[in-house]
């Protein structure tokens, strides 16, 4: 397997996924997306494998989607982008998975990072960890599922808080609203994390596949919908000036500022 942005290990019936751009606080990029669904792929197929681990090289998790990145798909039209924005949504249904997924959150989890951990079925942290949805700061919304999973986490109030304000948030309250399930000193991070996994992976294989898909369908049936109003909603975003704004800003390291239009 030719990966670049992404490092694949295997040991002990464990598969560590690591996101490898901490140049760029491993933001994510098409190729980095695009290897990400080839891993997810491959260790679903393979029977060794019975516990996923993700985490991200340097001091992040995912900072979220790459700015030039983004760049291209603000001048998608709208019907290029909601193909694109499904794609990439697929690559996140990490609940069709039948293994567990752990996101080892070891810095930074912004926008579409944030949205990772939160498609994760285990997220420890780190103490330096931090979540942000950074969405309504650059004039958007989340995209990839985030509506539907953060609301189904911490409730639909704080949820809304979360996105509607863009606030970022340490582990401590993170683990304080059920974001996190653990937080850990940041030099522990690596073995709690594989204790855990490998915890699970002495478990039985078929029956915690099972459970996870039957606890996942309980509460699952708004899926769907969610992410196409999020696709549509989008796609509508990225019609404004606002976006273009948001996204300067960012770039050229100010505040910005939303018009409406």
């Amino acid at each position: 397997m030719d990966l670049e942005n992404i490092i694949l290990e295997k040991e002990n019936r464990i598969g560590k996924i690591t996101l490898n751009r901490p140049d760029v606080l491993n933001a994510l990029d098409k190729k980095t997306y695009s290897e990400i669904g080839t891993v997810i792929e491959d260790v679903r197929e393979d029977k060794d494998i019975r516990v996923v681990i993700i985490t991200g090289a340097g001091k992040a998790f995912c900072s979220g989607l790459d700015l030039t990145y983004a760049a291209t798909i603000v001048g998608m039209s709208p019907l290029e982008f909601r193909s694109t924005i499904r794609r990439l949504q697929e690559i996140f249904r990490l609940e069709r998975l039948e293994k567990p997924v752990i996101a080892a959150v070891n810095g930074y989890a912004m926008g579409n990072g944030c949205d990772l951990a939160l498609a994760c079925d285990f997220r420890i942290a780190s103490e330096n960890a931090r979540f942000e949805m950074t969405y309504v700061k650059l004039g958007l919304i989340p995209d990839i599922g985030g509506t539907y999973r953060l609301a189904r986490l911490v409730g639909l109030g704080k949820a809304k808080e979360l996105i509607l304000t863009g606030d970022r948030i340490d582990t401590k309250e993170a683990e304080r609203i059920g974001l996190v399930n653990r937080v850990v000193p940041a030099n522990e991070l690596e073995s709690a994390t594989m204790k855990f996994a490998e915890k699970l992976a002495k478990g039985a294989p078929v029956a915690i596949g099972l459970s996870k898909m039957a606890i996942n369908s309980a509460i699952d049936t708004n899926l769907r919908a969610a992410l196409e109003n999020e696709v549509y909603g989008q796609s509508l975003c990225l019609q404004t000036e606002d976006v273009k704004e948001g996204t300067m800003a960012r770039l050229q390291r100010r505040e910005p500022k939303f018009t409406g239009n």
